[in-house]
């Protein structure tokens, strides 16, 4: 534990995990979206191997996160008002994005790197699954930003619009 503290010396006030490890799935996530849809249009196929690693590595990363994140919703310090505005949204479009990751990713381990037939939905489903995390994540900075979720200011804070 010792040596934890000393690495991760700001992790000492969190009240949970999720901060430390929902922004690696998000960024290999996204990134491997990305990635396809640049591999797609330009016909590159050591890319899409790349954005297939990417995506098996943020889907894992993505299981931690929502592992942490289900673990933590209960014990975070905030108002009712803001885990029925906030909360539950950005858990909703997490499970659903998370969900995702797991249909394409086995999708893609299946049809090794990118699919043949039905190439074109693949990507607009990574597509999808990229836009359901950048919403979801902006429910979450909402949280952390403006309403203190796992900071050090007085709780509850109640929701406003």
């Amino acid at each position: 534990m010792a040596v934890f503290a000393a690495l991760f010396p700001g992790a000492q006030v969190l009240q949970n995990l999720h901060p430390l490890i929902v922004h690696y799935p998000v960024a290999f996530l996204t990134g491997a979206a990305a990635l396809y849809l640049l591999a797609w249009l330009g016909s590159r196929e050591r890319w899409a191997w790349t954005a297939l690693w990417m995506l098996g590595l943020g889907t894992l990363g993505a299981a931690a996160a929502v592992a942490t994140g289900l673990r933590a919703g209960d014990g975070v310090m905030l108002s009712w008002s803001v885990r029925d505005h906030i909360l539950e949204h950005h858990k909703h479009y997490m499970l659903a994005a998370f969900g995702l990751s797991l249909l394409l990713t086995g999708w893609g381990l299946i049809a090794r790197p990118m699919p043949q037939r039905g190439r074109a939905g693949f990507v607009v489903l990574l597509v999808v699954m990229a836009a359901l995390i950048a919403r979801g994540a902006d429910y979450g900075g909402w949280m952390v930003y403006g309403y203190n979720a796992g900071g050090s200011l007085p709780q509850p804070i109640e929701f406003a619009q």
